[in-house]
């Protein structure tokens, strides 16, 4: 049995662009890159080729890896959300002890994560540490970088 992926209504229909473009469009280019690439003739030697060639098994590697977790996948309902406790769909502003900041935190699905946009998963030290707690929980989260010790400040949709 395949694992259970979680996304946002967003994470979804990014996953459902990306695929769109992934089979109409990019297909298509890599497809005339071949093309051009055997004009060329001798195979034995030709770069342009193999690149088209590689180009051609990444994205459908991404493709059916796009499919894939369509098949499997949970949409969190943004509605049902409870701003009481932490869940994967939550917003939280966290406290950080140590360095006196305040930092913005979505905990996402691993598939949607984005770090550089305070997108964090549930399976990550952090999202998996503030999963379950409450505003004012104080929490010492092991990371890879050393601990750190952050007071739940928010909870939102």
């Amino acid at each position: 049995m395949s694992k259970e992926i979680l996304l946002t209504e967003e994470g979804l229909k990014n996953l459902e662009s990306e695929l769109e473009n992934l089979k109409t469009v990019k297909r298509k280019e890599v497809a005339e890159k071949i093309k051009v690439a055997l004009s060329f003739g001798d195979l034995s030697e030709n770069s342009e080729y193999d690149e088209a060639k590689n180009e051609q098994a990444i994205m459908e590697s991404r493709i059916a890896e796009i499919e894939g977790i369509l098949k499997n996948v949970k949409i969190i309902d943004e509605h049902e959300l409870s701003t009481e406790i932490i869940h994967v769909g939550s917003k939280v502003k966290v406290h950080d002890k140590e360095y006196d900041g305040t930092f913005e935190y979505r905990i996402v699905g691993s598939n949607e994560s984005n770090p550089m946009e305070g997108k964090i998963s549930d399976e990550s030290p952090v999202g998996a540490g503030l999963l379950g707690h409450k505003v004012g929980d104080v929490l010492n989260i092991k990371t890879p970088s050393g601990v750190c010790k952050y007071e739940i400040v928010e909870i939102s949709k």
